[in-house]
């Protein structure tokens, strides 16, 4: 059984004033609209409903939390890039993830999760330019790959790596596919390091071994 499947729902908050505590370790996903963040989540956690998605911007601009066990839970960040949610609310919005990646003391790592096929958008690399600049490692997700073939894939795996120099910070990217479990093992990997669950060495083996 995998750590990640003791996954469940705390609570729904509007911005970061409403979470709870800021205590123990944190790990936040972000991602546009159509990266498939919640589809992410639910594979992680084995379980088909705990991210749920909603057509209601309303609902979707809440942080979600769920917890693990020992202090340790996985944030949901509302998912950022809606064609028809007013611009005041997305600067808003954009303003508390800013806020929420400077202040939030328990976070200890970022996954934006981003299409294969269009990475890097404006508003993906903001976040990890906030995420570098408050000292927290990010893990850039490339959702959706088995879109692509192998050698498509592959070259956008090293184009997306070769950017993220850009940075000039703690950037690790990786492939993953929801629905195939592609990456799954590497994506767990990297969240047990920064949950403190395998030692840094043990996580690098891990990478290396797929």
């Amino acid at each position: 059984m995998s750590y990640y499947s003791k996954a469940k729902f705390f609570t729904s908050a509007p911005d970061i004033k409403h979470l709870k505590d800021d205590t123990g370790i944190e790990v936040a996903f972000a991602g546009r609209s159509n990266a498939g963040k919640s589809s992410a989540l639910n594979a992680l956690t084995r379980q088909k409903n705990l991210a749920r998605t909603s057509k209601t911007p309303g609902r979707t601009q809440l942080i979600n939390v769920f917890d693990l066990e020992d202090d340790k839970r996985l944030v949901d960040l509302p998912g950022y890039g809606y064609a028809k949610v007013p611009l005041a609310m997305k600067q808003k919005w954009q303003r508390a993830l800013g806020e929420y990646l400077q202040k939030r003391k328990s976070l200890k790592g970022l996954v934006v999760l981003m299409d294969i096929r269009h990475p890097y958008k404006d508003i993906d690399q903001d976040l990890i330019y906030w995420a570098v600049d408050a000292g927290i490692p990010v893990l850039a997700l490339l959702t959706k790959a088995d879109k692509l073939k192998s050698g498509k894939r592959k070259a956008q795996l090293l184009m997306a790596k070769e950017a993220a120099l850009a940075f000039c910070g703690d950037v690790t990217v990786q492939t993953f596919s929801a629905l195939n479990k592609h990456g799954l093992p590497e994506l767990e990997a990297v969240l047990n390091q920064w949950f403190g669950l395998l030692k840094s060495e043990e996580t690098n083996e891990q990478i290396d071994a797929n």
